[in-house]
């Protein structure tokens, strides 16, 4: 997206499993320009990767940590974080699947 071209993320890799499990801390939806976010908690993220029972590969993704973040960034950070996972996994299973919506 054009308007995060210059949007730089400060992440935290907390765990690598390979192939198998990712965690890392990040500030979530940390996007206004020019504020210092540096000074609030970070959420955890963590990818896991597991086999599907009916074949192929299950990916879960959790965030956890959003009851630390300041009550005035909150919701927002929340619903764009849900947002954005949801979003990601439709593009994973495109990426995957070809008959994916």
């Amino acid at each position: 997206m054009p308007q995060f071209k210059d949007l730089v993320a400060e992440l935290r890799i907390e765990k690598v499993e390979p192939e198998h499990l990712l965690a890392f801390r990040w500030h979530p939806f940390a996007i206004e320009a020019g504020v210092d976010y540096s000074g609030e908690p970070m959420t955890l993220v963590q990818i896991a990767l597991a086999a599907a029972p009916e074949g192929g590969t299950r990916v879960t993704v959790t965030e956890s940590g959003f009851d630390q973040i300041p009550a005035a960034r909150r919701a927002k950070a929340f619903e764009m974080d849900d947002t954005g996972w949801a979003e990601q996994m439709k593009r994973i299973a495109r990426y995957v699947d070809v008959d994916a919506p």
